[in-house]
């Protein structure tokens, strides 16, 4: 499996910003997505969830900020930021598990501004 995350960039705090991230060399409908985030100095932390049906988590942090959503014809999963806080900076990650293996993209960076 590949997967290649983008529209990482500045953002001012308030603001909105829009990941996205297109996986390959998997049947991309069949597997539930993730985001996950990592901040410097600390450790990655799961963000959200849409499984293959459509049902999406959040972690408490972005409940009713972020939202997560899918498109399986462009095998395309998206996190869409709103009201960006300066705890919401940090490297994302796409991922999704793979007979038991948690895979991961290279990562796109998110810079709040205040």
């Amino acid at each position: 499996v590949q997967l290649q995350a983008s529209g990482g960039g500045f953002v001012q705090a308030g603001g909105s910003l829009r990941l996205s991230c297109t996986a390959s060399r998997i049947i991309f409908r069949a597997y539930d997505m993730a985001w996950y985030r990592q901040a410097p100095g600390k450790e990655r932390e799961w963000v959200a969830t849409i499984d293959s049906d459509g049902g999406t988590n959040y972690a408490n942090s972005v409940k009713g900020r972020f939202t997560i959503f899918r498109d399986n014809f462009a095998d395309a999963v998206y996190l869409q930021m709103n009201m960006v806080k300066s705890d919401d900076a940090g490297v994302y990650y796409c991922s999704t598990s793979v007979r038991g293996q948690r895979r991961w993209g290279q990562g796109t960076l998110v810079t709040v501004s205040s």
